[in-house]
């Protein structure tokens, strides 16, 4: 029998050193394991990267889990208290695990065959919700464990429930306490009370099931929990939780959230693909401060949508209208079949882009008009013709022929006769007219002065489009372009002729605030100084007196110039003008090129809404006033034929004029093709007038070398 017994407890004490040396094994691969996890993960926490507008303030946040970090030391008392009275009351008494809580869950999981109550502390929850440990079951519970142990020998108490207080999922897409607060209750989690710190903690163990948003009685019966459990641990007297349970509890609207998709983020996030990896942008916590001004921004997005919808409120309007659809027929389409517009405004200054519209609505459609759309550019390329031509030698006041073009007249295209938009003609023009009443005719006539190849080089250098056919038709704009590109190329004519690289992102900050981008845009002198300033004053002059003068009866009391766009058929609508220090560009159309409407120039339809974004700039941030010469500017008289300063017989000739120009441009010769003429008799002279017209422009090209 004693042999038996003795048996009995050997067999007993060699099971139980058995189960221990395997309890010690599975403890070391347990322990091995969790070291594979780096505890600095507990501290990254996912974040949306915000993003700021020119002055700093929070303009949105890319995609990503809405969360909004706070420090550790400035997590509510408040909600400390209903936080440890909900999931773990004796959080400053354990090292990571409770083995009370353990031993309870785990009896009550074995009753019920199967893992129903974890039983976990909070840092036990901060260990999974940081690293994927693998699935409901025990062998995750042991990891799990460990992992916790690490955790809390690693980080203080209080940085651990900073940690859990930061990555906790409140529901409704609401991860963080900060975001729960602002979301549910429109106020800072500093400032929650008793009671919605209470309701916020109630939310933890199921949040998406008792959402305040959708199910405001079950948090507040969650709530009413909490308190109850306050008071049994002594948190709070039983009088403050009856209070609390009275409280009314005011829950805010549902409102836009701060993250917003429209155009200018679209591009935004195409820009920053281009300058940090994926990754980085994927793992979220950036500051990005972007061009963007926010008011701006604002502005044009409804000058575009309010002008265009009275464009469709006409009787006379006959295409479909965006206020025919409703939200069920909407869809991510690329294009849509209503009436479409986009605007892009530059800092002359620096190249900032300070307001960026792709479109009318990006529910209906994100295709970005203002980055993807080419379309034919008309009349906006002739500025660029004209500078060519100034550039070789021709002034504002030389005389040009406004008469059809002859048969032969240009060599590359003998049979293209286009006309004037008005089919109308009239005689010599100063030069300057054909650009401010844009004259077809004028403008070929100027290109052919200038040569097709040096004004295909100044629309490249000037980065108007991509690709610039080698035809004549190019000065009249037979050609595509996007609407960024067009306007970043008018913005060199207020800078001097100075052209800088268009750009969104001013900065980038990681989550540890240091600067891994900062923005450095390319300059470059696209064309003269003194070329850029007569161009300039030749635009004000549309404005004045030219096609765009209808923005005296639109409102505009602004300094500025600009050109209408018209392309044929009245398919695309265009108006870039500018100020001193901005640049806006406007382009209206369908994305299926058709008629807008009989007469849809760019002065109806484009130049409304740049008067209404211009006048709503602010004046303190983008001023204007006359454009300031480069260089001194010399009174002269110049002589209309030659370019040169005018003789007596120019003044008899009838074709001197005055003008100020800047002083490296001024002719040091006096005129060739009057300087050796008599003035004979009257009749003489009225001869010579009568055949000025047919041999005048013979003079101009022998003068350029034609």
């Amino acid at each position: 029998m004693k042999k038996k017994s003795h048996f009995l407890i050997r067999l007993a004490i060699g099971l139980g050193l058995s189960a221990a040396i395997c309890l010690v094994i599975l403890g070391a691969v347990y322990f091995a394991w969790s070291l594979t996890f780096d505890l600095k993960d507990v501290g990254k926490i996912p974040e949306r990267s915000w993003v700021y507008d020119m002055d700093g303030k929070v303009y949105s946040r890319l995609f990503g889990e809405n969360r909004i970090l706070i420090e550790a030391d400035k997590v509510s008392p408040l909600f400390k208290k209903a936080l440890l009275a909900r999931e773990d009351s004796r959080f400053f008494q354990h090292h990571g695990i409770d083995p009370v809580g353990i031993l309870r869950a785990l009896l009550r999981d074995v009753a019920r065959l199967g893992v129903r109550e974890g039983g976990s502390t909070i840092t036990q929850q901060l260990a999974r919700n940081s690293f994927s440990l693998g699935g409901r079951d025990l062998s995750r519970k042991i990891l799990e464990a460990f992992v916790a142990c690490r955790i809390e020998s690693t980080y203080s108490k209080n940085q651990i429930l900073g940690f859990y207080t930061n990555r906790i999922y409140f529901g409704s897409g609401l991860y963080g306490l900060e975001t729960a607060a602002q979301a549910y209750f429109g106020k800072s989690s500093a400032d929650l009370n008793v009671s919605e710190a209470a309701l916020l903690a109630g939310l933890i163990r199921s949040p998406n099931r008792y959402s305040p948003f959708t199910n405001l009685q079950g948090a507040l019966d969650q709530r009413n929990e909490v308190l109850d459990r306050m008071v049994e641990l002594k948190m709070i007297p039983a009088s403050e939780a009856e209070t609390a349970k009275q409280a009314s509890v005011r829950i805010a609207g549902r409102r836009t959230s701060t993250p917003q998709e429209n155009y200018a983020m679209d591009a935004l996030y195409r820009e920053l693909q281009g300058l940090v990896s994926q990754d980085d942008i994927d793992g979220g916590g950036l500051r990005i401060y972007t061009s963007l001004d926010q008011d701006l921004q604002r502005t044009a997005e409804q000058a575009v949508d309010s002008w265009l919808t009275q464009v469709e409120s006409k009787p006379d309007y006959k295409h479909p209208k965006k206020s025919d659809f409703t939200d069920q027929s909407r869809a991510a389409e690329e294009q849509t079949v209503y009436l479409q517009g986009d605007v892009v405004a530059i800092d002359n200054r620096t190249g900032a882009i300070r307001a960026l519209v792709g479109g009318r609505d990006y529910r209906d459609s994100k295709y970005n008009r203002a980055l993807q759309a080419y379309r034919q550019v008309g009349s906006t390329f002739k500025p660029f013709v004209y500078a060519a031509a100034y550039a070789r030698g021709m002034m504002p006041g030389t005389g040009i022929e406004d008469a059809p073009l002859r048969n032969g007249e240009l060599p590359a295209a003998p049979n293209w006769h286009p006309n004037n938009s008005d089919r109308e003609n009239h005689g010599v023009l100063p030069a300057r007219n054909g650009l401010i009443f844009s004259r077809n005719t004028m403008t070929i006539r100027v290109g052919e002065l200038a040569t097709l190849d040096r004004v295909i080089t100044i629309g490249q250098s000037v980065g108007f489009a991509r690709s610039i056919p080698h035809v004549p038709a190019t000065y009249l704009g037979a050609f595509e372009s996007d609407l960024k590109d067009v306007t970043a190329a008018y913005s060199v004519f207020a800078a001097q002729g100075q052209r800088k690289e268009p750009y969104l992102v001013e900065r980038i900050d990681d989550a540890d605030g240091n600067i891994i981008y900062q923005a450095h845009p390319g300059r470059k002198q696209a064309i003269s100084p003194a070329v850029a300033w007569m161009i300039a004053q030749t635009l004000r002059g549309v404005i004045e007196r030219g096609t765009a003068a209808s923005v005296k009866t639109l409102g505009l009391t602004r300094y500025a110039a600009g050109k209408t766009g018209t392309t044929d058929d009245y398919k695309d609508a265009w108006f870039v003008g500018f100020t001193n220090s901005l640049t806006c560009g406007v382009w209206v159309g369908f994305d299926h090129p058709q008629t807008i409407q009989e007469h849809g120039y760019g002065a109806t339809l484009a130049l409304p809404i740049w008067v209404r974004v211009m006048e709503k700039a602010s004046r303190q941030k983008y001023p204007d006033g006359p454009f300031p010469a480069p260089e001194p500017l010399v009174r002269v008289r110049l002589c209309s034929v030659s370019n040169r300063l005018a003789t007596d017989a120019c003044n008899a000739a009838g074709t001197s004029y005055e003008i100020m120009l800047p002083q490296s441009i001024v002719p040091s010769q006096t005129c060739p093709v009057h300087e050796r003429e008599e003035i004979g008799s009257s009749t003489d002279r009225r001869d010579d007038r009568n055949d000025f017209s047919s041999r005048f422009f013979r003079s101009l090209r022998h003068l350029f070398g034609g």
